[in-house]
């Protein structure tokens, strides 16, 4: 169930802004989000899934190198943080940034229809992984690239979680964000 604004709680507004003010003040000091996104394999042009762009650290960065004819979709499962992303991508008039309230084990879009889809941060919060590559692998195209950046989990696991259903193959690790082919 969608919650409205009118429903989401004070709690998860502080939260989210505690969130904010890491992921911009202090986030920004040790990442370099172009860095990460070149690693990821976005380019000029691309239809990109950012998967958990929580308060659009990456999502602008993105929007800015696939450029006017490219597209991001932006999509998270927190009413917060996609009201924060619209009013950042509003200021800084962005057209090319598609802000999504769902939940990534069901985006809404269509089959093979993205370049890259980048989850950074996010898979150790996720429900239901397996659920989650199903449907990356669903809207990937045929050349597309899963890019995932490490967290909390060790590159064993990571990998492991990825290519167990056989949706996915490693490709190639640069730095922290591992990137993974359709099989």
């Amino acid at each position: 169930m969608k919650k409205e604004r009118s429903e989401t709680s004070i709690y998860d507004r502080v939260h989210f802004k505690m969130i904010s003010f890491v992921h911009d003040t202090l986030y920004g000091l040790f990442v370099n989000p172009y860095k990460l996104l070149n690693s990821a394999g976005l380019k000029p042009g691309q239809k990109v899934l950012e998967v958990g762009c929580g308060p659009g650290f990456f999502t602008i960065p993105a929007a800015k190198i696939v450029g006017e004819r490219g597209r991001v979709y932006a999509l998270d499962v927190n009413p917060v943080a996609v009201e924060t992303v619209r009013r950042k991508i509003e200021e800084k008039g962005l057209k090319n940034v598609e802000v999504m309230l769902a939940d990534a084990r069901e985006t809404g879009l269509p089959d093979e229809s993205i370049d890259v889809a980048f989850l950074f941060g996010v898979i150790h919060a996720l429900d239901d992984v397996g659920a989650v590559m199903r449907e990356m692998h669903r809207v990937l195209k045929a050349s597309g690239v899963l890019s995932i950046q490490r967290s909390w989990w060790s590159e064993k696991k990571l990998l492991d979680t990825v290519t167990k259903n056989g949706l996915f193959s490693f490709r190639e690790k640069a730095g922290r964000v591992f990137k993974f082919e359709k099989s």
